[in-house]
């Protein structure tokens, strides 16, 4: 299946801006964390494509600001403050031009990871927003990232995303 979506990727990524996010207002800041959709991130470069199985069933790619993209080429860990990746997922459908294809449909979410060791201490250096048509989910859905983070990969400084390469 990532074989096959490797290869679809320039058709995916090219479907993927068809589909349009809305754009948040300065206003839209995430509970808790207070993070914010950040402007320009559709240009930034791709960290990885990822495929969520049921009952979610959506594709998903990851994207990096310079100091993300920098500190992965590096390997650097922990990430430097400034980091900041974006995850976009969208529902999975079949290709109506290529039926063996699965393709982005509707837009669910963009989810931001954003490090500020001093801002976020208490959260692993990483403050968190997740978002619906570009405004914030409420407080309880944002109470359970560094939760669900900490559990899996707090030996990767808390990032689940690794480099395709």
């Amino acid at each position: 299946m990532i074989a096959r979506a490797a290869l679809c990727l320039p058709f995916l990524l090219s479907t993927m801006t068809q589909h349009a996010f809305a754009e948040p207002s300065k206003a839209a800041a995430s509970p808790i964390y207070g993070v914010t959709i950040p402007e320009g991130y559709r240009k930034w470069e791709l960290v990885a494509p990822a495929e969520e199985a049921a009952p979610l069933d959506e594709l998903r790619v990851v994207l990096g600001n310079p100091v993300a993209i920098k500190a992965i080429e590096q390997a650097t860990q922990p990430y430097p403050d400034g980091t900041v990746l974006v995850k976009l997922a969208y529902k999975r459908r079949q290709s109506a031009d290529f039926e063996p294809a699965t393709v982005p449909g509707a837009p669910t979410t963009v989810q931001v990871m954003v490090k500020d060791s001093r801002r976020y201490a208490s959260t692993g250096g990483w403050g968190f927003g997740r978002f619906v048509n570009g405004q914030p989910v409420d407080a309880a859905q944002h109470q359970t990232c560094f939760a669900c983070h900490a559990a899996r990969v707090k030996d990767r400084d808390y990032v689940f995303t690794r480099f395709a390469p």
